[in-house]
């Protein structure tokens, strides 16, 4: 079966004349040139419509921001029994990660590793080892841990965190939440 043809219409036409008188274009031997449009197209300018109002979706509401993690202070969403436990070392590490003699920047690096790599595998307590640095505020991966902490990427997985139950300052426990 034949395709059918297609024929040129005046639009088409006459942006071939414009094109070609731009480009001083020849015709092929032994061809006549389309022929000329009859009349130049006219441009209809369209009125521009008044923006209309668009019904907009409500924003799905964010998440809230969970509260600040401290080391040692019963977190929200905690119960009372599961507090205890840790603080008394009923609950024991599943997992544990030695910072010392790691500098700061690879020390940050290693805890958001640990944490993730901890969470990812459903662990629920983790100790993570800062040592008790120089007296009296401590060390700089001590002071900086609870700020790592609470960085958004690992505060969703944390619940809790408190010094590790022999009173050792320079060791924390970590609650990680289930996942889902």
């Amino acid at each position: 079966m034949a395709r059918p043809v297609r024929r040129l219409t005046e639009e088409d036409r006459a942006f071939w004349h414009a094109w070609a008188a731009r480009t001083q274009v020849l015709p092929l031997k032994g061809r006549d040139p389309f022929p000329a449009p009859v009349a130049p197209p006219v441009v209809v300018a369209t009125p521009v419509a008044a923006p209309v109002a668009v019904p907009v979706a409500p924003a799905k509401r964010a998440k809230p921001a969970l509260p600040e993690l401290h080391i040692g202070h019963a977190p929200g969403g905690l119960d009372a029994r599961r507090l205890r436990d840790l603080r008394r070392g009923k609950q024991r590490p599943e997992r544990r990660l030695d910072l010392h003699g790691k500098r700061a920047q690879d020390a940050h690096h290693a805890v958001r590793a640990f944490l993730h790599d901890a969470w990812i595998d459903g662990l629920r307590c983790v100790e993570v080892v800062t040592g008790k640095g120089p007296a009296p505020e401590g060390g700089v991966l001590r002071r900086e841990l609870p700020h790592w902490l609470n960085a958004p990427e690992l505060r969703g997985m944390l619940l809790g965190a408190i010094h590790a139950p022999t009173a050792n300052v320079g060791a924390v426990y970590l609650l990680l939440r289930r996942r889902k």
